[in-house]
């Protein structure tokens, strides 16, 4: 063989060669008014970086829509509008909506959009909150019964003034479940999907789950415990994400339906579900309606674990989830064979809400 077809020869193997499968991640900040973090293994970089680059399109794309703080999203052009006419809505909106008000259903009400009637009042940041005027004068229009939606039109209205809506306590898991039906449409088998407290992982780390470790209410450097994790989501919610206190009293962003005031049952709640959306829509329940319902809730779905930090500060496990118990499907899958050559995956411990061989705390 001459030099030059043995040249020839090697340089179509370097060019035919795949690329070295990769572990790549990427972190956003400001999307939805949170931190965005994608972590997915790729055989091929540039098709790894081009499909994250979808995830986080899509995550804009949810923001622009749903957002109660962009007066052009739907969202916003709902709340404007719908106490007056019937306002036609995107398919996609109409779903969701339809998503919330079924949770409205299975949390008796625990989860309810339309907080928001009240909750708009409060600014975290600015240590603001409305009197017990306001709040009296405002709860009224707090019921998901008034949402109606219909199906012929695609439309919404309000059955009364003074409604708003705000879906700030399901987009967020919404979006993460589209970022991940992007990425297995596009192939991937293993990868992470956060935004903020909302998480969701297909497959695992090769052979090792990942890991959910579940911050401390009071010591963000401290994990309280730790779920290993395939093929599930989970979200946490805790009244030390959006607060301020004032008085002795702690006014955090998850609203109680029932009285339009920082609903504190618990200190944190955290849910393992198959969808984001899932565990996002009913993580807001124990603080509503404290532990032992909220247990009985989770309990009834067969889907669902969840772990509860009491006020006292003992920690609570559902069912599926207590020691000498086979954890549900929600929280373990099988765990697929390593491939003889796969690397070994970075650890995502530096990431805000990642999960990882050593997971940091979830928020």
């Amino acid at each position: 063989m001459s030099c030059s077809r043995c040249a020839l020869l090697m340089l179509s193997m370097l060019v035919t060669a795949p690329a070295h499968a990769q572990w790549l991640s990427r972190t956003v900040d400001g999307i939805m008014g949170t931190r965005i973090y994608v972590e997915i293994w790729a055989d091929d970089r540039a098709k790894g970086e081009a499909a994250i680059d979808a995830v986080m399109d899509e995550m804009r794309h949810i923001d622009e829509t749903m957002s109660t703080y962009k007066p052009t999203s739907e969202v916003s052009k709902v709340n404007a509008l719908a106490a007056t006419q019937p306002v036609p809505i995107s398919l996609e909106l109409f779903k969701l909506l339809g998503t919330a008000l079924e949770y409205s259903r299975i949390t008796e009400g625990a989860f309810d959009i339309t907080y928001a009637s009240v909750g708009y009042m409060y600014d975290f940041r600015e240590r603001k909150r409305p009197t017990e005027e306001q709040i009296q004068a405002a709860l009224p229009a707090v019921n998901y019964r008034h949402v109606l939606l219909d199906a012929k039109t695609h439309s919404v209205r309000f059955s009364q003034p003074g409604v708003r809506i705000d879906l700030g306590g399901i987009a967020k898991g919404y979006s993460v479940d589209r970022g991940i039906e992007i990425l297995q449409a596009r192939g991937y088998t293993h990868a992470l999907v956060n935004a903020g407290g909302d998480s969701r992982v297909i497959g695992d780390r090769f052979g090792r789950p990942w890991v959910v470790g579940i911050r401390h209410p009071d010591h963000p450097d401290q994990v309280i415990t730790r779920i290993p994790l395939v093929d599930a989501a989970f979200s946490t919610s805790g009244d030390y994400e959006r607060y301020f206190d004032e008085d002795g009293v702690r006014y955090h962003h998850i609203i109680d339906p029932h009285t339009g005031h920082s609903a504190s049952k618990v200190r944190s709640a955290t849910v393992i579900a198959p969808t984001a959306i899932r565990t996002d829509g009913l993580s807001k329940t124990a603080f509503v309606l404290g532990p032992d319902e909220a247990m009985r809730i989770y309990n009834q779905l067969d889907d669902v674990d969840a772990v509860l930090v009491t006020l006292d500060g003992r920690i609570l496990y559902s069912k599926g989830l207590q020691p000498g118990v086979t954890p549900s499907a929600a929280a373990t899958q099988p765990h697929a064979a390593a491939p003889p050559d796969a690397a070994a995956p970075p650890d995502a411990a530096a990431q805000p809400g990642a999960a990882g061989p050593s997971a940091p705390a979830a928020h």
